[in-house]
């Protein structure tokens, strides 16, 4: 029996400035495989495929490459290396992603922004890190309120188990050993980052630009996404 895809959802229908998100255009996971199936309600396979993952965790070929199938991949936590130890807390993991790969994460907007007419799906290895803040980026340029970015985040704490049991089938030992909290879904971690972002001159929008965005690409990605 094939599984579903871990962690999968559809950000249509979030309220953004101006509209909502278009549903079908726009999708956040775990690590997909090839045989995993969604639900009927989620338009799959995707177009676009954004993998956050780093070269030490990607295969030699996407589990979803295939034709028609476009595969990208921004590493948003290339910081981390073997032998160096990890922030302690995931608001410390978040905002050395922000610090140290914000030009990948401009590439993700972009990479999100041009997949018009496309499915895209975001993802990672749990879709909870790096996913989280990349959906956090995209609903904040797009003017969404700050409690509806939270709870978008949070609701990967009910796919816990999912989560567990995709990394269990895949890696079963030879996991990765993490500090224990990097496995919750706090909302500090979160909401620092929202802060972070709040905080700089012009907020999101500003942040954005200062770290390589253009306006052109902001009003673009709300073409591709809004209606």
């Amino acid at each position: 029996m094939n599984e579903t895809v871990p962690n999968l959802r559809d950000l249509g229908g979030t309220s953004v400035e101006g509209g909502v998100i278009r549903p079908g255009r726009l999708l956040r996971s775990a690590l997909p495989l090839g045989d995993d199936v969604a639900p009927d309600d989620i338009t799959w396979p995707p177009t676009v495929v954004i993998d956050l993952r780093s070269s030490m965790e990607t295969e030699t070929q996407h589990p979803l490459a295939g034709p028609g199938v476009t595969v990208l991949n921004f590493p948003l936590l290339s910081a981390l290396r073997p032998g160096v130890a990890p922030p302690e807390s995931l608001a410390e993991l978040y905002q050395l992603m922000l610090q140290t790969t914000s030009e990948h994460l401009v590439e993700v907007i972009d990479a999100v922004a041009q997949a018009e007419d496309a499915t895209t799906l975001v993802h990672c290895a749990a879709g909870k890190d790096r996913t989280g803040v990349s959906i956090a980026m995209v609903l904040a340029l797009l003017g969404a309120k700050r409690d509806d970015i939270v709870e978008d985040y949070l609701v990967t704490a009910q796919h816990e188990e999912q989560i567990q049991a995709r990394f269990n089938r895949l890696f079963g030992e030879r996991r990765a050993m993490l500090p224990a909290g990097y496995i919750a879904t706090p909302v500090e971690a979160i909401s620092g980052v929202l802060d972070t972002w709040d905080q700089h001159p012009g907020g999101a929008v500003g942040w954005f630009q200062r770290a390589g965005g253009t306006p052109q690409t902001i009003d673009r990605l709300r073409t591709t996404l809004v209606r």
